[in-house]
């Protein structure tokens, strides 16, 4: 009877130890992920501003009329 609880005993604590891996690699795996779309969020948020101030220079007043002027002077 002592030798069959032992067995269990040793079962059981190896199951908790193979079941903590296995939810530290899902953890980390999760980790990874959550930090690669935090760095691709970042970077499209980087690319829409740099779109974001390529548009508001295209729509600037003193662009068109810049660019009106030049137009003028090339007639």
């Amino acid at each position: 009877m002592s030798q069959s609880r032992f067995v269990f005993v040793v079962f059981c604590f190896t199951a908790v130890l193979i079941f903590a891996v296995y939810l530290r690699s899902a953890n980390d795996r999760i980790f990874y992920e959550l930090c690669a779309h935090y760095a691709e969020q970042s970077r499209l948020k980087q690319e829409l501003g740099t779109k974001q101030l390529l548009l508001e220079s295209l729509i600037n007043p003193a662009a068109i009329s810049q660019r009106v002027d030049e137009s003028n002077t090339e007639d």
